[in-house]
């Protein structure tokens, strides 16, 4: 089994973001989607709720951001 960086996607309310994603990106976010709802024993999710925990993960791991987030802090 993968070791896939997202955990499974927690039913949250939605909210409507419009975003253009290159049709590969799509297949791979699809093919992403398939296997993690393959591991947590689910169907698969839409492909477009990875986005958010892809990127709050994303952010939450990236060194450089969190150092200018407490530079910045008030």
């Amino acid at each position: 089994m993968a070791k896939l960086k997202l955990a499974p996607i927690a039913d949250d309310k939605p909210v409507k973001v419009t975003v253009e994603l290159p049709a590969r990106l799509h297949r791979d976010l699809a093919r992403y989607a398939e296997i993690l709802g393959g591991e947590a024993g689910q169907p698969s999710t839409d492909p477009l709720r990875l986005i958010v925990p892809m990127l709050e993960r994303f952010m939450a791991t990236d060194r450089g951001f969190a150092k200018a987030k407490l530079e910045r802090k008030p």
